[in-house]
């Protein structure tokens, strides 16, 4: 429904599935095509690469004022990965969980 009112020119805001309503960037799709041609394609550390790791902790202390140690971020996947791994740390087996409905397409 939302992508039909878009193609009528409506301005809305849609809380459908987090489907980009934009095209990838050139710098990314480039980075991409470098990344696949120097061999970057297995998998990385769970907790991510550790250079990116570094560079989202220099980021949050230049831009942001908060210090966080390398080994304190965690890079995802994504959303659904993200919360998947709040909730298994979080929660211990017999826990209760409240979600609230409507709700996150995968909570489902």
């Amino acid at each position: 429904m939302a992508n039909k009112l878009k193609s009528q020119g409506i301005d809305i805001i849609s809380f459908a599935q987090g489907e980009p309503d934009f095209d990838t960037p050139e710098n990314i799709k480039e980075a991409a095509i470098s990344a696949i041609k120097k061999g970057f394609t297995k998998y990385t550390n769970v907790p991510g690469i550790p250079e990116l790791r570094k560079a989202v902790a220099e980021k949050f202390k230049k831009e942001n004022g908060i210090v966080y140690e390398e080994d304190q971020i965690i890079i995802s996947n994504g959303g659904k990965q993200a919360l998947y791994e709040v909730f298994r740390t979080i929660c211990q087996e017999g826990d209760q969980v409240m979600i609230p409905t409507p709700c996150y397409v995968s909570y489902a």
